[in-house]
Protein backbone atom coordinates (compact mmCIF):
# COMPACT_ATOMS: atom_id res chain seq x y z
CA UNK A 1 0.00 0.00 0.00
CA UNK A 2 2.77 2.65 1.10
CA UNK A 3 4.51 1.48 -2.93
CA UNK A 4 1.54 2.55 -4.50
CA UNK A 5 0.84 5.72 -2.36
CA UNK A 6 4.43 6.22 -2.97
CA UNK A 7 4.52 5.85 -7.05
CA UNK A 8 0.86 7.91 -6.94
CA UNK A 9 2.69 10.98 -5.80
CA UNK A 10 5.81 10.65 -7.80
CA UNK A 11 3.79 9.21 -11.03
CA UNK A 12 4.07 12.20 -12.99
CA UNK A 13 7.93 12.65 -12.12
CA UNK A 14 8.44 8.69 -13.13
CA UNK A 15 6.44 8.80 -16.21
CA UNK A 16 8.01 11.70 -17.43
CA UNK A 17 11.41 10.83 -16.85
CA UNK A 18 11.40 7.76 -18.24
CA UNK A 19 9.94 8.99 -21.57
CA UNK A 20 12.91 11.60 -21.52
CA UNK A 21 15.82 9.00 -20.88
CA UNK A 22 14.42 6.52 -23.46
CA UNK A 23 14.13 8.96 -26.75
CA UNK A 24 17.49 10.38 -25.27
CA UNK A 25 19.60 7.05 -25.53
CA UNK A 26 17.36 6.13 -28.58
CA UNK A 27 18.75 8.58 -30.81
CA UNK A 28 22.01 8.55 -29.40
CA UNK A 29 22.18 5.00 -29.73
CA UNK A 30 20.78 5.72 -33.67
CA UNK A 31 23.56 8.56 -34.22
CA UNK A 32 26.12 6.25 -32.50
CA UNK A 33 24.96 3.29 -35.44
CA UNK A 34 24.75 5.14 -38.44
CA UNK A 35 27.00 7.60 -38.09
CA UNK A 36 31.51 7.99 -37.54
CA UNK A 37 32.41 10.54 -34.97
CA UNK A 38 32.29 14.03 -36.43
CA UNK A 39 30.18 13.11 -39.58
CA UNK A 40 27.41 15.78 -39.99
CA UNK A 41 24.27 15.53 -42.39
CA UNK A 42 22.48 19.13 -43.19
CA UNK A 43 19.27 18.61 -42.66
CA UNK A 44 17.83 22.29 -43.35
CA UNK A 45 20.70 24.27 -45.26
CA UNK A 46 22.31 27.23 -43.07
CA UNK A 47 20.71 26.43 -40.16
CA UNK A 48 20.25 22.86 -38.40
CA UNK A 49 22.66 19.48 -39.04
CA UNK A 50 23.34 16.26 -37.52
CA UNK A 51 26.18 15.75 -36.26
CA UNK A 52 28.16 13.21 -33.88
CA UNK A 53 30.02 14.66 -31.42
CA UNK A 54 31.30 13.52 -27.99
CA UNK A 55 31.44 16.10 -25.18
CA UNK A 56 33.94 14.91 -22.50
CA UNK A 57 33.01 17.91 -20.70
CA UNK A 58 29.87 19.47 -19.19
CA UNK A 59 27.42 22.00 -21.22
CA UNK A 60 29.22 23.99 -23.99
CA UNK A 61 32.83 22.18 -23.16
CA UNK A 62 33.42 23.15 -19.71
CA UNK A 63 36.34 20.87 -18.09
CA UNK A 64 37.09 19.48 -21.08
CA UNK A 65 40.82 20.07 -20.87
CA UNK A 66 40.75 18.85 -16.87
CA UNK A 67 41.99 15.39 -16.36
CA UNK A 68 39.69 12.55 -17.31
CA UNK A 69 39.49 11.25 -13.83
CA UNK A 70 38.35 14.70 -11.83
CA UNK A 71 36.15 15.13 -15.02
CA UNK A 72 34.67 11.36 -13.85
CA UNK A 73 33.91 11.82 -10.66
CA UNK A 74 33.06 16.06 -10.39
CA UNK A 75 30.71 15.48 -13.18
CA UNK A 76 29.05 12.11 -12.40
CA UNK A 77 29.13 13.02 -8.91
CA UNK A 78 27.07 16.78 -10.31
CA UNK A 79 25.12 15.19 -11.59
CA UNK A 80 23.50 12.76 -9.33
CA UNK A 81 23.72 15.59 -6.84
CA UNK A 82 21.43 17.27 -8.96
CA UNK A 83 18.78 14.67 -9.27
CA UNK A 84 19.03 14.38 -5.39
CA UNK A 85 18.16 18.54 -5.41
CA UNK A 86 15.53 17.73 -8.03
CA UNK A 87 13.57 15.01 -6.42
CA UNK A 88 13.70 17.42 -3.07
CA UNK A 89 12.16 19.97 -4.72
CA UNK A 90 9.70 17.98 -6.56
CA UNK A 91 8.72 16.31 -3.20
CA UNK A 92 8.19 19.37 -1.86
CA UNK A 93 6.91 21.48 -4.32
CA UNK A 94 3.54 22.59 -3.98
CA UNK A 95 3.17 24.68 -7.19
CA UNK A 96 1.44 22.10 -9.08
CA UNK A 97 1.98 20.44 -12.46
CA UNK A 98 4.10 22.82 -14.38
CA UNK A 99 6.50 22.62 -11.98
CA UNK A 100 6.60 18.98 -11.72
CA UNK A 101 6.89 18.33 -15.47
CA UNK A 102 9.67 20.55 -15.35
CA UNK A 103 11.37 18.94 -12.58
CA UNK A 104 10.58 15.90 -14.31
CA UNK A 105 12.44 16.77 -17.43
CA UNK A 106 15.26 18.33 -16.07
CA UNK A 107 15.69 15.00 -14.26
CA UNK A 108 14.85 13.00 -17.44
CA UNK A 109 18.21 15.11 -19.26
CA UNK A 110 19.99 14.52 -16.23
CA UNK A 111 19.79 11.11 -16.20
CA UNK A 112 20.23 10.47 -20.06
CA UNK A 113 23.70 12.29 -19.46
CA UNK A 114 24.51 10.44 -16.68
CA UNK A 115 24.08 6.96 -18.29
CA UNK A 116 26.47 8.44 -20.97
CA UNK A 117 29.38 9.43 -18.77
CA UNK A 118 29.10 6.03 -17.07
CA UNK A 119 28.91 3.92 -20.13
CA UNK A 120 31.20 6.32 -22.14
CA UNK A 121 32.89 8.42 -20.15
CA UNK A 122 31.52 11.39 -22.36
CA UNK A 123 28.24 12.47 -23.18
CA UNK A 124 27.38 12.22 -26.71
CA UNK A 125 25.51 15.13 -29.26
CA UNK A 126 24.34 15.54 -32.32
CA UNK A 127 21.90 17.99 -32.65
CA UNK A 128 24.02 21.21 -34.45
CA UNK A 129 22.22 24.60 -34.49
CA UNK A 130 23.60 27.25 -36.64
CA UNK A 131 23.55 30.07 -38.71
CA UNK A 132 26.15 30.31 -41.45
CA UNK A 133 29.65 29.73 -39.98
CA UNK A 134 28.63 30.50 -36.35
CA UNK A 135 27.77 27.17 -34.48
CA UNK A 136 25.83 27.22 -31.05
CA UNK A 137 27.56 23.79 -29.05
CA UNK A 138 25.86 20.51 -30.20
CA UNK A 139 23.91 19.37 -28.01
CA UNK A 140 21.33 15.74 -27.40
CA UNK A 141 17.64 15.52 -26.50
CA UNK A 142 18.64 15.72 -22.54
CA UNK A 143 20.06 19.01 -23.11
CA UNK A 144 17.07 20.10 -24.75
CA UNK A 145 14.97 18.33 -21.91
CA UNK A 146 16.95 20.23 -19.15
CA UNK A 147 16.94 23.47 -21.29
CA UNK A 148 13.22 23.63 -21.27
CA UNK A 149 12.71 22.05 -17.66
CA UNK A 150 14.89 25.36 -16.27
CA UNK A 151 13.33 27.68 -18.74
CA UNK A 152 9.49 26.43 -17.13
CA UNK A 153 10.60 26.12 -13.90
CA UNK A 154 11.68 29.93 -13.79
CA UNK A 155 8.69 30.90 -15.30
CA UNK A 156 6.17 29.36 -12.73
CA UNK A 157 8.96 29.83 -9.76
CA UNK A 158 9.66 33.51 -10.49
CA UNK A 159 7.91 34.97 -13.13
CA UNK A 160 4.21 33.89 -12.72
CA UNK A 161 4.47 34.48 -9.55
Amino acid sequence: MLLVQYMGRYKIFFIITLIIVILDQITKFIIMDSFAIHQSIEIIPGIFNLTYIRNPGAAFGMFRDGSELFRQIFLIGTSIAALIIIVYFYYKTQDGLLTKFSLSLIAGGAVGNLIDRIIFGEVIDFLDVHWKSFHWPAFNIADSAITIGVGITIYTLYIKR
